[in-house]
């Protein structure tokens, strides 16, 4: 491994380590805005995303990319699809985390990865292995478990992780980078957001403008969606995906370490069996991850 190289991967991982790093800590943000309703939030979220990334790119110089989107209907149709499934995402977690169920969201985003793999069975007709197989089973258990004991379908867990799975794989088949898909999903649902606040302005409900201090994070919410983002792709860039696919439970991982230690969210008997379940799912999945990567590079 040469010197550019080394030097290239470690920056690869400081950068994936600050991107899973500010996706874990984001409860922390979302707690701020305390009674705000979650659907006022994930307006200004979508409202200001937009603003950040028609910035970034006009920085990058990459308009004509933009253009060529907004050109061609098919694509328009697919990110409009896709930008609904992302707001749905989006809208699930701001209330789950100020509805104090931070646990419940780590749980979804640890299933995440394997319901991604069920799919692209199912819709890509890719090859289930025997071990892949054991993990989605496994993390099928540690949900049942969760539902008989506890009595309650997880909806939330569940709501995030087949929503972002469904976002993930509608975004593997579009041939578009990133930072520029984004920008198109946040521009185009934009006006909604926009006609939801001018509604909730008139009715005198809104919180933008109620004082600096929430003003700035309802701005603040662009910044915390849009940097994470330039950090991971910086990281896809310089790591290997088998390294990123470990460094992806970084944020559960923070999130369940919020909701139990700093929220004091219940995690009885019945999660332990349930996370212990998807764990070991997640273990075997990732350990099969690995090596496979590494018979493909030997």
């Amino acid at each position: 491994m040469t010197a550019s190289s080394r030097s290239s991967a470690s920056q690869g991982l400081l950068f994936a380590l600050l991107a899973y790093g500010a996706w874990g800590l984001l409860p922390i943000y979302w707690k701020f805005f305390g009674g705000v309703p979650a659907l006022e939030v994930l307006c200004h979220r979508i409202v200001w995303s937009s603003v950040l990334l028609l910035g970034v790119l006009a920085l990058q110089g990459r308009w004509e990319e933009l253009q060529k989107l907004w050109r061609s209907p098919r694509y328009i149709a697919t990110f409009t699809t896709t930008a609904i499934i992302l707001s749905t995402n989006w809208g699930i977690y701001i209330y789950a985390v100020n509805a104090n169920h931070v646990v419940e969201t780590s749980l979804g985003y640890f299933i995440n990865p394997l319901i991604s793999v069920l799919m692209g069975c199912v819709f890509l007709r890719e090859r289930l292995s025997r071990w892949q197989g054991l993990a989605v089973f496994l993390a099928f258990l540690g949900v049942l478990n969760f539902v008989v004991n506890l009595g309650k379908i997880p909806w939330i867990a569940l709501g995030l992780a087949i929503s972002f799975a469904v976002y993930g794989l509608l975004r593997k088949i579009t041939p578009v980078q990133p930072m520029v898909g984004l920008a198109v999903e946040t521009l185009v649902i934009t006006p909604v957001a926009l006609i939801l606040l001018g509604q909730g302005a008139i009715a005198g409900n809104n919180h933008f403008g109620f004082n600096w201090t929430l003003s700035l994070l309802f701005i603040g919410c662009g910044l915390v969606t849009s940097l994470p983002l330039l950090w991971f792709n910086n990281a896809a860039h310089r790591l290997p995906l088998a390294t990123l696919g470990f460094m992806q439970y970084i944020a559960p991982s923070l999130q369940l370490l919020l909701g139990v230690f700093l929220y004091h969210e219940p995690f009885t008997r019945t999660h332990a069996v349930s996370f212990g379940l998807i764990w070991a799912a997640l273990a075997i999945f990732s350990t099969y991850s690995w090596r496979r990567s590494r018979g493909a590079s030997s």
